[in-house]
């Protein structure tokens, strides 16, 4: 064999073996078919069977987000009360998510104060595991945003597989916390295939957070095995709210395919993304807009 035409194989070879390894990442990157409509941050979604009316784009505050802060709340109470009325008032944002490891309820609240209340939704997350904790949980919850009932409360960064049984308990506060008015639907956010499956197979569940990315960033699987258990999902009616749509920041230098990737999925009734400036989240609204 001429040592040209080893040299050619080889290298076939090898590039056969890196698209194989990365074939998500490389669809990814490739502009996809043009999508079927027209989509706007701003348009009016229904989670789910919940009933529950939104904007397409969440406003979140939980970038690098734990131990009661966040890139968002870093920016400190102004600016970032500032971001939230920026997207309702002047793009038609609806979608606050929250979450208690992210210090972001105060800041909300902030807000809420300039909005009225039945106009917005207002997503919040737990860690605690134990019934008696959510129970007070909730009822301070309520207090750090300053309203009365809470649209959406996801139990938080779940990993279990067997968490439906294992939560058991915290499950059940919360559908009695539906009942009486205190909060409108619940649901988990997911971070482990192990996790979504379960939640795909459970009644109680009514709202997913999934992350999803076409890069497969910080996500439970691969999009394509992450996709087919979220259609699943869909089926049944269950809520599903995308988010590490930029892979916690691996797809910021590449948002308008991230964007189209999301949209396109055709399987995400909103996502929620962080921005960290108003230039930032104008800049996400026009790139929707864009895709």
């Amino acid at each position: 064999m001429l040592r040209r035409d080893f040299l050619r194989r080889s290298t076939r070879t090898l590039g056969a073996a890196l698209l194989a390894t990365n074939a998500v990442a490389r669809a990814a990157l490739i502009d996809p078919d043009p999508l079927p409509q027209k989509f706007q941050a701003s348009d009016e979604v229904v989670l789910g069977h919940t009933g529950i009316r939104t904007s397409r784009l969440a406003m979140g505050t939980g970038t690098v987000g734990f131990g009661g802060a966040s890139n968002q709340t870093r920016l400190g109470m102004s600016p970032l009360t500032s971001l939230l009325l920026d997207g309702y008032h002047d793009n038609g944002l609806r979608f606050f998510d929250s979450a208690d490891s992210y210090g972001s309820h105060p800041y909300v609240a902030e807000a809420l104060k300039h909005v009225p209340r039945d106009k917005v939704t207002v997503l919040t997350k737990t860690d605690t595991r134990d019934a008696a904790g959510v129970r007070a949980a909730l009822d301070r919850y309520r207090k750090e945003l300053g309203i009365d009932y809470i649209d959406i409360v996801l139990i938080h960064c779940v990993t279990e597989s067997d968490w439906t049984t294992r939560y058991r308990g915290v499950m059940d506060v919360l559908s009695e916390a539906k009942q009486k008015g205190v909060i409108r639907a619940h649901g988990v956010s997911c971070h482990s295939i192990g996790a979504l499956r379960a939640a795909a197979t459970s009644p109680w569940v009514e709202v997913d957070l999934v992350r999803l990315n076409p890069i497969g960033s910080h996500m439970d699987a691969d999009p394509d095995t992450v996709i087919k258990v979220v259609k699943q999902m869909r089926t049944q009616g269950k809520a599903i709210v995308g988010m590490k749509i930029l892979g916690q920041g691996d797809l910021r230098s590449k948002p308008s395919e991230a964007i189209r990737y999301a949209l396109g999925t055709g399987v995400l009734d909103a996502f929620t993304i962080g921005a960290e400036s108003q230039k930032e989240q104008n800049n996400l609204i026009q790139r929707i807009a864009a895709a």
